[in-house]
């Protein structure tokens, strides 16, 4: 656990300092830049230009070392900076004894020796932790900023104190860089043995396998959602140094947070932030909506459109096609308010796909759990509302318009479902309750997920005539047209070819139910067995035409999903007697029995015994 949490805080620096030389406006500091002629002031360019991208590419190097590496070079930063620290104490040391102006023995007064005694003993700590730090006992090694120290025990006159400081500065200077050069090669020996690595792993597993290798080394989504929190956290806290808390308190503090989420969304690295923490949000929530429906089994239970993945890539193509990043502040704080209220819409979509199944089966298996039932029908009433609600809050900001109309429409499809599906529960409820049960129930329900298709398809009918008519007579745009196009062909065309379908399957399925022969007593006392669908006895029964009783609900239920027997998978068709009747040549009179059959049963034997008796003829005579 300490290794992925170091994996992850030892990056966050590299990808804080590339958000941060991205914002860095390069061209206006060199517009500001003073020189005393041309080609100075192109020089000048020149190595601002190459300082910036030096840093790109040292952050990038940094953020893809391994992690052992990354350890050992925060190891020596942090040595380099108590080396400096201890610089830092030397100089003020001796610039108090300049001040005070005693140049005796330290032991003979009392305030130089309380002096001397606490810088002595913060240098001897800061030697030690850099020894520490580098894994050596050897910690003269890094005790050069002691020597004005020891210069002032042995009475060195107070003007070499200077000097003596600044040899040992440029003492420690001179280790630091023979310990660069000796170790100069070393960026190119880990660039080689990376990129063998990459050969080899690529050789082994492709280059899909190791870009999913590097994505889960590098902890690529938890990285940037830390990344960006901590880019949000400082906003916040300058936001509220800065005086803006105070303005926030009249706008509203939703206003004031949208404020801080769209000034961390300024760059790609900060939107790449945004988009994974946006992704973990919807998956805590679809998460958290299981867990309060079915339980710690329900969220073990994964489904791959469940993930928060959706939401997350809905945000990043918005922001992308939208220009997110080439706006300014308020313009990017009420762009970004439309496509968090988009993603809110997609993750209130994947709530009702997992409530809709468990509210029907809790209604279907009449489950008598009033706890259950009431987790239920909460979710439902949150998920009616609650669209309802963030529909009439984005009316009051934003002026009807297209896009405007295709939020409020998609706030109107989720309730819409939702009320679908609480109706059909409560026919399974009142079902529940009754002695008897209902035998239409079946259509009953088709009718109510019909009405419930038919107001979705009139709704989308709306938005797409609404916007046909803004576009031919008010601001035309090719992207209108083209989400024009598109929602016509998902939602209406798609939509209404589907309704028409299912319409036709059933109606096909009650013209077979009809023409099928309706079985007698006595012909259900010799079959004497339950239906085979529904596993329930049988007062009435229709057979099919492979000569299988079922019960005419239920074999039209099966029929509105494939139009084969259930039992030998034969087509279930209209009966030879009912096409003969189609055809005019049907019989006056009809008998309750299944005549076809046993007319085709008899021509069967006839056909088989004339087959015998050919074969017989036709057997040579042995004698």
């Amino acid at each position: 656990f300490g290794a992925k949490v170091a994996n992850v805080a030892l990056r966050v620096p590299s990808i804080l300092l590339l958000d941060l030389l991205y914002k860095c406006d390069i061209d206006g500091l060199t517009e500001q830049l003073k020189a005393k002629n041309e080609d100075m002031l192109f020089k000048y360019k020149y190595v601002i230009w190459n300082m910036y991208y030096i840093g790109h590419l040292l952050n990038v190097v940094v953020l893809a070392l391994p992690l052992r590496h990354i350890v050992m070079l925060y190891l020596h930063i942090l040595a380099a900076l108590l080396l400096y620290m201890g610089h830092q104490i030397s100089k003020d040391y001796v610039r108090e004894e300049l001040r005070y102006g005693y140049e005796g023995a330290v032991y003979l007064d009392s305030l130089a020796f309380n002096r001397f005694v606490t810088a002595l003993t913060s240098q001897i700590i800061l030697s030690t932790l850099c020894a520490f730090l580098m894994k050596t006992r050897q910690v003269w090694l890094f005790s050069a900023h002691m020597l004005p120290l020891l210069a002032r025990l042995c009475s060195v006159p107070h003007a070499k104190l200077l000097t003596v400081n600044a040899f040992s500065m440029g003492l420690t200077g001179s280790g630091i860089v023979i310990f660069l050069l000796s170790n100069l090669f070393v960026p190119y020996r880990l660039a080689r043995a990376a990129y063998l690595e990459l050969l080899q792993v690529i050789e082994l597993y492709r280059l899909l396998a190791m870009g999913i290798s590097l994505w889960n080394q590098f902890a690529v989504p938890v990285l940037f959602s830390v990344f960006w929190f901590v880019l949000f956290i400082v906003q916040l806290c300058s936001n509220a140094m800065s005086g803006n808390a105070a303005s926030a308190a009249h706008q509203g503090i939703l206003f004031f947070l949208l404020t801080s989420v769209s000034e961390c969304c300024a760059t790609p690295y900060s939107l790449l932030g945004l988009t994974f923490v946006v992704s973990y949000l919807a998956l805590g929530l679809l998460n958290l909506c299981k867990f309060y429906l079915g339980g710690y089994a329900a969220v073990q239970n994964e489904n791959v459109m469940h993930r928060g993945v959706t939401e997350g890539v809905t945000l990043l193509l918005l922001a992308l096609q939208t220009g997110l990043l080439d706006m300014q502040a308020l313009q990017r704080t009420f762009l970004l308010s439309i496509i968090l209220f988009i993603v809110v819409t997609s993750t209130l979509q994947s709530m009702i796909e997992i409530t809709d199944p468990i509210i029907l089966a809790l209604g279907a298996s009449r489950n008598r759990s009033l706890w259950k039932h009431f987790r239920g029908l909460s979710m439902c009433l949150l998920l009616l509302v609650f669209p309802v609600f963030m529909a009439y809050k984005i009316s009051l900001f934003f002026h009807m318009d297209f896009w405007l109309l295709i939020l409020v429409s998609s706030c109107m499809l989720t309730s819409l479902q939702i009320t679908g599906t609480m109706l059909i529960y409560s026919l399974f409820m009142v079902e529940l309750f009754c002695s008897d049960p209902i035998e239409s129930l079946d259509e009953v329900i088709y009718w109510v997920n019909a009405v419930s298709r038919v107001l979705e398809f009139v709704v989308a009918l709306c938005v797409v005539a609404y916007g046909t008519w803004e576009s031919l007579f008010g601001e035309w745009s090719w992207m209108g047209a083209s989400v024009i196009i598109i929602h016509s062909y998902f939602n209406v065309w798609l939509r209404g070819q589907s309704g028409w379908r299912s319409f036709l399957l059933r109606q096909e399925a009650a013209k077979k139910i009809n023409s099928l022969p309706k079985a007698t007593a006595q012909q259900l006392q010799q079959h004497n067995d339950v239906c085979s669908i529904c596993f329930q006895e049988m007062s009435s029964a229709v057979i099919t035409y492979c000569r299988h009783f079922f019960h005419g609900n239920c074999l039209r239920k099966w029929l509105y999903v494939q139009d084969t027997c259930p039992l030998c998978h034969q087509t279930v068709r209209p009966s030879p007697e009912d096409l003969s009747e189609a055809s005019g040549d049907a019989p006056a009179e009809r008998d309750d029995g299944p005549e076809p059959f046993a007319q085709e049963e008899q021509e069967n034997q006839d056909s088989s015994e004339s087959q015998e008796s050919q074969n017989e003829d036709a057997t040579p005579d042995p004698t």
